[in-house]
C-alpha cells in the first residue's frame, strides 16, 4: 500500500489532479467560514457586475454570486462523493458475486446489468427525479448512484472470471474458506487498485450528472449547487443580458473539479494498468 501510494506521488498528473482538487476543496471549506453571511441574503441590484466588493458580481437576485459558488461547489462535489460511493459499492457486489459464482446467477445478474446499460442512465435518472417529489441533496446523490453502477459491474465482473481461475484461489476453495471470505481476501486485493480509479470517475460522473438535471430543473430543493447556478442563470436569461459572471464561473467550476478527477484517474491508470505501464 505504501509502495502504491509513494509510485502515485511521483506521478505529474495524478499531483496535479489532486492538488487541483484538495485546492478545490479547502477553498470552499475555509472561504464560508471567514464569510459568514447568508448565501441566499440579497445586498446588491440584479446581475451586478463584479466589483465594489463583490468579485463576481451578484445574479438575478442580487446576491453575491462568488459565495454562492463556494456553497455550490460544496453541494456539489458532495453528491459526487455520495453517488461515486453507492455506484462504486453496487457495481462491486455486482461484479464479484456474479463473477465469481457465475452459472444462474451470473445470467441473472449480467441481464440485469445490460438491461440499464441499454437504457440510458441519464433517462432513468429523469425519471426518477420526476416521480420524486421531494428532492434533497442526498436523495440526488443517491438516485445518481443507483442509475451509474452498470459498467463499473460488467468490468469488476470481467476481471474476477479471470482470477477465480488464479491458484491461490483454488487454493482457498481446498483449504474450505467460506465464498465471502475468499471474494473479499483473495480477489478483492487484486482489484482494488481499479476500485478506487471507479470512484474517482463516479464522483466525476456524479458531479456531472448532478449539474444536468440541476439544469434541467430537477436537481435537489432548498440549496445551491453548480447545476441549480447553471439553471437560475438560464431561467432568468442571464446570456440575453450578458451577465457572462451569472453561469461562466459555475461552468469553469465543473470543468475544473472534473478534469481534475480525470486527471488523477488517468496518472493512476498509467501506474496500476499494465498494459499501459508496459
Amino acid at each position: 500500500m505504501k509502495h502504491s501510494i509513494s509510485i502515485l506521488l511521483k506521478s505529474p498528473k495524478f499531483m496535479i489532479g489532486a492538488v487541483t482538487f484538495v485546492g478545490m476543496l479547502l477553498l470552499v471549506t475555509i472561504y464560508p467560514l471567514i464569510n459568514r453571511s447568508d448565501p441566499l441574503e440579497m445586498i446588491a441590484m440584479a446581475f451586478q457586475p463584479p466589483g465594489d466588493g463583490l468579485l463576481l458580481g451578484s445574479d438575478n437576485f442580487g446576491r453575491d454570486i462568488f459565495l454562492e459558488l463556494m456553497y455550490g461547489i460544496q453541494t456539489s462535489i458532495r453528491v459526487g462523493l455520495i453517488a461515486g460511493v453507492f455506484a462504486t459499492v453496487i457495481g462491486l457486489i455486482m461484479g464479484l458475486v456474479s463473477g465469481y459464482i457465475g452459472g444462474m446467477l451470473d445470467n441473472f445478474l449480467t441481464a440485469v446489468t445490460n438491461i440499464f446499460i441499454v437504457i440510458p442512465s441519464f433517462i432513468i435518472l429523469i425519471l426518477i427525479s420526476v416521480s420524486i417529489d421531494s428532492r434533497s441533496s442526498l436523495v440526488t446523490a443517491i438516485i445518481i448512484g443507483i442509475t451509474s453502477w452498470p459498467w463499473t459491474a460488467r468490468a469488476v465482473r470481467a476481471q474476477t472470471t479471470s482470477l477465480r481461475s488464479r491458484d491461490h484461489v483454488h487454493i482457498a476453495k481446498i483449504s474450505g474458506h467460506s465464498t465471502p471470505r475468499i471474494i473479499i481476501q483473495e480477489i478483492l486485493p487484486y482489484i482494488a487498485s481499479y476500485v478506487v480509479m471507479a470512484f474517482v470517475l463516479q464522483t466525476a460522473s456524479g458531479i456531472l450528472s448532478e449539474a444536468s438535471i440541476s439544469m434541467l430543473g430537477l436537481g435537489p430543493y432548498n440549496t445551491i449547487s453548480l447545476g441549480i447556478l447553471m439553471n437560475w442563470a438560464l431561467v432568468f436569461e442571464a446570456p440575453v443580458a450578458g451577465a457572462w459572471w451569472a453561469f461562466i464561473p459555475a461552468a469553469m467550476a465543473i470543468a475544473v473539479i472534473t478534469f481534475s478527477l480525470y486527471l488523477m484517474n488517468t496518472g493512476m491508470d498509467e501506474i496500476f494498468n499494465p498494459k499501459i505501464r508496459s
